[in-house]
Parts: structure tokens; sequence; C-alpha cells
């Protein structure tokens, strides 16, 4: 399988060179991130909603419930990581929530909805933090240490990674 099809935007890179304008960025990238997936979706037929973006990958349909799952864990994660000593955090089993029937089934416009809620929500609270709150951290049993930039990072690559695997769908399938 092609790396294209997979990583659209190309496989993540944590930055390791954290300045308050990548933050401000990654920040931007957050709060415009709902309008973005909403706009990759509008127009979309039912039939092209649950057509997967990749072979043996999640449908549209899945893709747009999978965002909002994944960022409220991470929200929450965070949420912990500001009121607690390096709190150790509970994975959840991403490929198995896809697969339930809300995900495979459920309408979009649910998602779509609480993403923008939640990236509301998300954007309010990064947007208050101190610089020393983006050193805070939480203990993820997979990895280890994670810092509040390493994680704001990666989430606003994650944003434009989903996103982009509906928009490269549509561009090959010219769906445009």
């Amino acid at each position: 399988m092609s790396d294209e099809l997979r990583y659209p935007i190309g496989v993540f890179e944590q930055d390791s060179h954290v300045t308050e304008d990548k933050r401000r960025g990654w920040i931007d990238v957050l709060a415009k991130a709902p309008g973005r997936l909403r706009a990759a979706v509008n127009g979309l037929s039912p039939q092209q909603i649950d057509t997967p973006y990749r072979p043996d990958g999640w449908t549209v349909r899945q893709v747009v419930h999978h965002l909002p799952d994944s960022h409220l864990n991470t929200y929450t994660w965070i949420r912990m990581a500001l009121t607690e000593e390096e709190p150790m955090i509970k994975m959840y089993d991403e490929k198995r929530w896809a697969e339930l029937d809300d995900a495979r089934t459920g309408q979009l416009e649910m998602s779509l909805t609480l993403f923008e809620s939640l990236h509301s929500r998300w954007v309010l609270l990064l947007r208050s933090f101190s610089p020393t709150d983006f050193g805070r951290s939480f203990r993820d049993p997979q990895v280890g240490m994670v810092s509040l930039d390493a994680c704001l990072d990666y989430y606003a690559w994650h944003s434009r990674h989903h996103v982009a695997h509906i928009t490269s769908l549509r561009e090959r399938m010219g769906w445009i």
C-alpha cells in the first residue's frame, strides 16, 4: 500500500524546537479543523461517505466519527495533565471503536457538531495556557511521558492528516 494513501501529508515528525509562534499555529490548526472537516465531506453522497479512503482503510464515515473520539480522549488527557501531577492516561482501541455501530452507520452531523463544540472548548483552554502549562505532561503507557507541547503538535498534525484522507480521496475519485 502506498504511504501517500496512508499518510497524505506525510508521517508525523515531532518538532523539537517549539516556539510561541509554532504553538499559536498549532492552536489555529485546531481552531480551523472542524470547518475543514465539514468542507471535506460537504456534498458527498451516502455511497461516497461509505467509501474507504484507502484499501483496507476506514470509510469516510468512520474517519469523521474517529476525529471527535480521538480528540475528546486527548482533551481529557490534557485536562488531567493540568490538574494532576503526571497522570497515567487510559488508552482506547481506536480500531475497535471505529467498528462500533455508531461509527459504521451514524449520521455525520452528530460527529461534525461534536467536533465543532469540542474544538471550541479545547481552543479556548489552549489559548489560556501559560508557557509553563505547555510543559506539563501525562504518562502514556505505550510511549512514556508526553508534554502538552508534544501533544498539541501531534493533534494539529492528526487533524490535518485525517481531513487529507478525505480530500485526497475526493481528488482521486473526481468528487471535487
